[in-house]
């Protein structure tokens, strides 16, 4: 009777260690797949993105001012600007004023949020040479740290990016752009205002060339 007891002990242990063999064997495929699919879902919320930062020798009160008044984005930025510093209002900068509408530079942007004087967002488009890639949009948030009472931290989060083709070529330009309006923001606050005259100077000999090479 033990016999017997015991053999049928053995083959019920059988039987179910073939039953978790067959459910592991069918549950691994699965499990494969799940991490794949997390692998892939990780990757994506990584969106790449420009970050870009300096140290500015200047109180948070007036690096925000040079980010949201004209008169300040002329001191680093452009040699012409219309702002108007709230949600919805222009942020539109005029790195080329003598070209026609639309292609001065960021012509159209908006200001998206406003947090004084520690945060900024707003719209983005390419340079008119990336006419594909300025008919869309990318987002650049500007954060504004104090380190202490004479120095700031300027942050810039730059965001939205496509894949391919003019983005790739759009996102390798600011990737240089920034760090240069970076340097020239901080400069403003130690050798004074940019001057604009010799990019100006250099704009109207341009335009002059191009409506000269013009058909008549």
């Amino acid at each position: 009777m033990r016999h017997a007891v015991y053999r049928a002990g053995r083959r019920t242990e059988s039987k179910a260690k073939a039953k978790a063999k067959e459910m592991n064997m069918v549950r691994a495929p699965w499990l494969a797949t799940l991490a794949l699919l997390s692998c892939a879902l990780m990757a994506h919320a990584q969106e790449r993105a420009i970050d870009k930062q300096v140290v500015v020798a200047a109180p948070i009160e007036k690096v925000w001012q040079a980010w949201t008044t004209s008169a300040g984005i002329q001191t680093f930025f452009a040699p012409e600007a219309e702002i108007d510093a709230r949600v919805g209002g222009a942020f539109h900068i005029h790195m080329d004023p003598l070209a026609a509408p639309g292609m001065k530079g960021a012509d159209d942007m908006r200001f998206l949020a406003l947090q004084r004087p520690t945060m900024l967002t707003f719209d983005w488009n390419a340079p008119p040479s990336l006419p594909e890639a300025r008919a869309q949009r990318t987002f650049v948030i500007v954060r504004l740290t104090p380190i202490d009472a004479q120095s700031t931290r300027v942050s810039i989060h730059h965001v939205g990016w496509g894949d391919g083709g003019e983005w790739d070529k759009t996102y390798a330009y600011f990737d240089k752009a920034w760090p240069f309006i970076l340097d020239k923001l901080k400069a403003s606050f130690v050798s004074g205002p940019a001057d604009w005259s010799e990019w100006m100077a250099g704009l109207r000999k341009a335009h002059a060339a191009s409506a000269a090479s013009a058909p008549k």
